[in-house]
């Protein structure tokens, strides 16, 4: 497939990578006629970017494409996983992700994400449960 693997994706890129595509954006927004491939490109760079405020913009501007431009929902499916994954929603990454798997079950880059996403899942859960436990016993110690 022509989908990076999640390891390629979770690199990030340059500020000034951003930027050109930030100005490319900014050109096009100015005369009001965005490409898709614009847009796509941007907001895909957005979700890479170690920066949380660039990846909640390329999840806002991946979410427009994939409810305007049917031929894109592939890659915005796989990139929205991606950007929740990277913000720490691993509900909504799992929701996008399992839905482009039910679509592509051989998809090897949502295999990958899913690995990552169930992964980060489970560590969750777990630290929630020392926090749950530990805050039980701080609770429970005074009132013996």
């Amino acid at each position: 497939t022509d989908l990076p693997y999640t390891a390629d994706a979770e690199v990030s890129l340059s500020y000034d990578e951003i930027e050109v595509l930030r100005l490319q954006y900014e050109e096009e927004l100015a005369q009001s006629h965005i490409t898709v491939q614009t847009k796509f490109n941007y907001a895909w760079g957005l979700v890479k970017s170690p920066v949380h405020e660039n990846q909640v913009e390329g999840v806002r501007l991946l979410q427009e494409i994939y409810r305007t431009e049917p031929s894109r929902w592939r890659e915005c499916l796989y990139y929205l996983a991606l950007g929740y994954y990277k913000m720490g929603n691993f509900t909504e990454a799992r929701s996008f992700n399992d839905l482009l798997l039910s679509w592509e079950p051989t998809n090897l880059q949502a295999q990958s994400l899913a690995s990552l996403i169930d992964k980060e899942g489970y560590v969750g859960m777990a630290l929630a449960g020392g926090v749950a436990t530990v805050g039980t016993l701080l609770i429970a110690g005074p009132i013996r």
